[in-house]
């Protein structure tokens, strides 16, 4: 086992996206996971009924727990909800893992719908996590509402990448999945170079949790010392394969296979 990853997001009950799906990620990965949650969902495949936010001291808390002791080689974030969590996050980032890589996922919605951030909390996200960040990786409807422009092609992404490096962060990858075509072009933006990633579109609903396991893989690739571009080759082969092999469960958006890595099993 190589590398720690500390995963600080939400819990969903169905088990195909947030910290569940974080820590399946991290683990077929090969590292060890950490968590400290933010929120409790009811959620199952069509979306999510109620949520319930946990204190920021809790939050706190938690990932104060897991620095001291077991400690972390990459951090990443997920869904935070309130102002006050966010800011609770991003103070204890800055104390005590500001030499630590930070993926952030600027998650505002489930796959199936419900928001999962305070609307009003944007501000807060991006003037003291955001501003952290060593790459955040927004989809393409969180990256419209991050920049405020709207997004209906690859040229469109390539010039929201650029405005959102201006919100500190080295790094942006916008995932491209929402745009309708027969090839997933995600772009990663930095201040020296613009790279596509390209892969055909599997025709399939169950792609429940595929931002927050994309953003884990990648995290765990920097926590295992991969520079960005190999660890970001490496979490979209990871998710394809998760993607083409889906079990098929419930009855909405489907969770991937997460565990498709442990071929003897």
């Amino acid at each position: 086992m190589i590398g720690r990853v500390l995963v600080i997001a939400g819990s969903d009950s169905s088990g195909g996206a947030g910290v569940q799906a974080d820590i399946k990620t991290v683990s077929a990965l090969g590292a060890y996971a950490s968590s400290a949650l933010t929120m409790v969902t009811v959620q199952d495949t069509n979306g999510i009924s109620d949520i319930h936010e946990v204190p920021p001291h809790v939050v706190s808390g938690q990932i104060c727990a897991v620095l001291s002791d077991i400690g972390t080689d990459a951090i990443k974030t997920g869904a935070l909800g309130s102002i006050d969590v966010i800011h609770a996050v991003a103070m204890e980032i800055e104390r005590s893992a500001h030499d630590v890589p930070l993926v952030v996922d600027p998650i505002l919605t489930a796959t199936g719908g419900g928001s999962l951030m305070d609307r009003g909390a944007l501000g807060v996200f991006k003037a003291e996590l955001v501003l952290q960040a060593d790459l955040i990786t927004p989809n393409i409807t969180e990256a419209e509402f991050l920049s405020g422009s709207e997004i209906t092609c690859v040229a469109d992404m390539k010039r929201m990448g650029e405005r959102l490096l201006t919100l500190g962060p080295p790094a942006v990858l916008i995932t491209g999945g929402h745009l309708k075509s027969d090839q997933v072009t995600d772009v990663l933006m930095t201040l020296e170079e613009t790279i596509e990633f390209s892969s055909p579109r599997l025709r399939t609903h169950n792609d429940h949790g595929t931002g927050c396991t994309l953003a884990s893989a990648i995290a765990t690739g920097l926590a295992q010392k991969m520079s960005l571009v190999p660890a970001i080759e490496r979490a979209r082969a990871y998710v394809q394969e998760a993607l083409a092999t889906a079990p098929g469960l419930g009855r909405g958006r489907g969770p991937l296979n997460h565990m498709h890595t442990l071929k003897s099993l």
